[in-house]
């Protein structure tokens, strides 16, 4: 359907992403971008794409597509590159975890003969880098995209199309809606687990040991949330910030609440809220959002074991 697809950055997902594409034969031709020497060295070993290099502008010159995958911080350096090198009709798309701040950095520098279509899978790891990159990763994950009102119905069309490619569900959002949702859906949960881990990490040594030693699978599972890039994630919360702060708020007073019904010894209260939270993991698993990647690609349902944290499905941004 594409004769050339240009990626730019090579990290988990975009390394990904590259695996997807090429698999499902939707282009003819991939194309690597990374600024860093290791990262394309790393992708021409692995054979990920067809075409690699450190060059980020003259990787986009005659592509059909450009997926921009770099921090949501790097995007407007990156669009600065681009822009003039894009040819007429090109698409561009991202896979930032906040929205609205990725089109307000990606649009100024972007041609007017150049169509914008972001986008967000909600699908990653723990882990970075093109060795971590797996084809199946966006498996019946969902994709969003989030187009302006006034971007060509055929340029959201492409876009969809290279998803499905990579086995994704689409959903499309209105930027600010998208990032109101993921502030609950991932980006307070990934700030509780930097939270929970850092506050273990300030306790004595002795103490520290004893909690590593005998982590529940409930701290382990908030260590793996905890071991994500903390660039992107640094750069998600301060892209993020009103949507973050008001779901921030919100939990605040829950916590409030649950603080002061431990303190009184409110049992009724304890059980009936976390009876009514029970559903809300029936519902995903119900969605086949529980699943996880196997080795080898084969869905399993329910949490991964720990032997394969490194397939875990989750988002990473």
């Amino acid at each position: 359907m594409f004769d050339k697809v240009t990626i730019i950055g090579l990290g988990l997902i975009g390394s990904s992403m590259a695996r997807a594409i090429r698999a499902s034969g939707i282009a003819n031709t991939v194309t690597a971008a990374d600024i860093s020497a290791e990262v394309c060295k790393k992708v021409i070993e692995l054979e990920i794409a067809d075409e690699v290099t450190d060059d980020i502008r003259s990787s986009v010159i005659g592509a059909d597509i450009v997926v921009v995958s770099v921090p949501v911080g790097a995007v407007a350096a990156v669009a600065e590159q681009i822009g003039p090198a894009l040819k007429a009709g090109a698409v561009v798309t991202d896979v930032g975890s906040v929205k609205q701040a990725v089109i307000d950095a990606l649009k100024p520098h972007l041609p007017e003969s150049v169509h914008l279509v972001p986008g967000h899978p909600i699908a990653g790891t723990e882990h970075s880098g093109p060795e971590n990159g797996f084809a199946e990763l966006f498996e019946n994950r969902w994709c969003i995209l989030t187009p302006l009102p006034e971007t060509d119905i055929r340029a959201v069309e492409k876009i969809t199309a290279l998803w499905e490619a990579c086995k994704s569900r689409i959903e499309i959002m209105d930027p600010q809606h998208h990032d109101l949702v993921l502030g609950i859906t991932s980006h307070l949960p990934h700030l509780i687990a930097y939270t929970i881990v850092g506050t273990a990490n300030q306790l004595e040594d002795d103490i520290k040991s004893e909690v590593i030693k005998f982590s529940a699978s409930g701290f382990r599972d908030f260590t793996r949330i905890a071991a994500s890039d903390p660039t992107m994630w640094r750069d998600v919360f301060m892209n993020n910030r009103p949507a973050v702060l008001e779901i921030l708020q919100r939990f605040t007073e829950d916590l409030t609440a649950m603080q002061k019904a431990i303190r009184k010894g409110d049992g009724k209260f304890l059980f009936d809220f976390f009876s009514n939270t029970r559903h809300i993991r029936r519902q995903i698993i119900d969605l086949g959002q529980a699943n996880y990647v196997a080795p080898g690609g084969v869905q399993q349902e329910g949490t991964p074991p720990a032997e394969v944290p490194h397939k875990a499905s989750g988002h990473s941004g």
